[in-house]
């Protein structure tokens, strides 16, 4: 494969393929981070090795934590919490372009002993953590923006003994419309700064991306740390004394990912399955499966895997769908609406205008390359289908973004001349997926 470019070709046949995605991103980078501050040695099982979890991993080495690649997807971790205090105290930390590494380092720095300088690249210094640094100070957490406030690179002044006057109770408030990262990092944090209060979150704005927290609370809660919450999910206590435990831990095959492969079933006809992802699975993003189904798929839950069938001879509809607490599968689904026969409209992920590019702006960008109409909303888009397909070659502009790679190589199993820039990109979160593209649809890519 050209590290520049990636030509999809077209399938003139039905799909008839499985396929086991790696490791969930959002879960590994969750459960290493336990793992590196719990008491004892943790042994995680499907761990995802792409530039994100390395990233996490590179930056807890630096804090004197442990690994060990004891097996294909296999990490053995040796926590901080095992009162080895040969740590570093005082070192830089580089998170590239991930945000749950940026969001979820910045919040535990600020509870360790030392000073630390966290940065980025360039987009990673565009990314908003202002609400995240306004919750820390209220736990008298002291941070400093270098460059412009509210943003990366950050100078993070930590201390275990962070406590208002030996309060028994500390509080602070958390905004929850910008990303669902900064509550998490709160939460994930929290067991450092509980050893002699209990800690108080409120969410005082709508929350984006439930599925994503309440995730968090399931890994937080494997290493022995359970944090109460309300239903609505706009309050939450951590109580005094909390500390992470080591366990043996399973991560799941990543549910984003997976909305490629059921997506290629959804363009090109034919049948998908992925595997190791079920109806109650931990990932919200299952559920893009069900957007599939509202476009008129079959849709077929297993025990331990989902299954996608789209007869050829059956259309694709278009739907209006609220993606708040799936947006990292709103590309996807935008490219699957190029080729249904009425419009879809993708409400409500304003918030995914922060994330590695404007999501919102590049989808629409990308997507009128195919000759369709796309009006782009705040919060969202309205794509069109055209009754004239554009037969030119297409390029499709990454942005450096993994997810507009992976989501518009399916459009290329269908529309002819779709040309990939930078497919590299996607090393962020799935360094052989067009390996994998490549095999569930009898092509070559690498």
């Amino acid at each position: 494969m050209n590290k520049n470019f990636v030509t999809i070709q077209t399938i003139a046949s039905p799909l008839s393929a499985s396929i086991r995605p790696p490791g969930s991103k959002s879960i590994t980078n969750r459960a290493v981070l336990a793992a590196a501050l719990a008491k004892g040695v943790s042994v995680l099982n499907g761990v995802l090795d792409s530039e994100d979890t390395n990233v996490m991993r590179d930056a807890l080495g630096k804090l004197g934590v442990a690994f060990d690649d004891s097996g294909t997807n296999v990490l053995t971790v040796r926590g901080r919490g095992n009162g080895n205090d040969s740590q570093t105290n005082s070192c830089d930390i580089y998170v590239a372009n991930s945000g749950t590494t940026a969001r979820f380092l910045t919040a535990a720095l600020a509870f360790l002993d030392g000073d630390y300088y966290l940065y980025g690249k360039e987009r990673m210094h565009e990314r908003p953590i202002g609400d995240l640094l306004d919750a820390l100070r209220k736990w008298d957490a002291a941070i400093d923006c270098k460059q412009r406030d509210g943003f990366p690179p950050l100078q993070i002044h930590g201390t275990s003994s962070n406590s208002r006057n030996n309060a028994a109770t500390v509080d602070t408030t958390i905004a929850g419309t910008i990303s669902s990262q900064f509550l998490s990092a709160l939460l994930l944090a929290s067991p450092l700064a509980t050893r002699e209060t209990r800690r108080v979150i409120s969410v005082t704005s709508p929350l984006v991306s439930i599925p994503y927290v309440k995730m968090t609370l399931a890994v937080m809660e494997a290493f022995g740390v359970t944090a109460l919450a309300t239903d609505a999910y706009d309050w939450f206590e951590i109580p005094r004394g909390s500390s992470y435990n080591s366990t043996n831990y399973t991560i799941e095959p990543d549910a984003s990912a997976a909305s490629y492969f059921l997506a290629a079933a959804a363009v090109a006809g034919g049948a998908m399955t992925v595997e190791g992802l079920s109806h109650g699975s931990l990932q919200g993003d299952v559920r893009f499966a069900d957007c599939l189904a509202a476009m008129g798929c079959d849709l077929h839950w297993h025990s331990n895997s989902i299954t996608i069938v789209r007869p050829p001879e059956c259309k694709l509809h278009g739907i209006t769908v609220n993606m708040n607490e799936i947006s990292d599968t709103a590309q996807t689904l935008g490219v699957v609406a190029l080729f249904a026969d009425t419009p879809t409209t993708i409400t409500d992920i304003a918030h995914v205008r922060h994330k590695e590019t404007d999501r919102i702006a590049a989808l629409a960008t990308e997507l009128r390359k195919f000759g369709v109409r796309v009006d782009e909303h705040e919060d969202g888009l309205t794509i069109t289908p055209s009754q004239s397909e554009n037969c030119e070659p297409i390029e499709v502009a990454t942005y450096d973004d993994h997810r507009m790679a992976m989501s518009f190589a399916v459009a290329g199993l269908k529309r002819k001349g779709v040309t990939i820039q930078n497919p590299g990109c996607t090393d962020k979160t799935y360094p052989k997926f067009f390996e994998d593209f490549g095999r569930v649809t009898d092509r070559k890519y690498v």
